[in-house]
């Protein structure tokens, strides 16, 4: 099974760095309890096309647990604008931090597959 990287957009105006980061530390602690659920990092974005976030989950079915039809109508009614997911299954991840690639699964491949 795949990891699962949702990216979450709104059509919101470019903060500022201190408005970025205020509001990226305000809701941190959400995020950190999602470790149990299966959330492995989380990103806040910030630009020009708009603000939102990049999550990466274990597993699809994690994610999906999270990001609810009620849970998109909190985050709307939070931001004042509905956001858009997309969703994508990660395979691989070449991760320099730690100096290696790896396979994201669940499953381990046998030799003979």
């Amino acid at each position: 099974m795949a990891q699962c990287i949702v990216i979450v957009q709104f059509d919101l105006p470019k903060r500022t760095e201190e408005q970025a980061i205020k509001g990226g530390m305000g809701t941190a602690p959400i995020y950190r309890k999602l470790a149990t659920k299966g959330l492995i990092r989380k990103d806040y974005l910030n630009g020009d096309a708009g603000t939102g976030g990049v999550y990466l989950w274990e597993s699809r079915e994690a994610a999906e647990a999270w990001f609810t039809e009620a849970k998109i109508a909190e985050l709307t009614e939070r931001f004042g604008a509905r956001p858009r997911l997309t969703w994508y299954d990660t395979y691989v991840t070449v991760d320099n931090l730690k100096g290696e690639t790896r396979v994201n699964q669940t499953k381990l491949i046998s030799a003979a597959e």
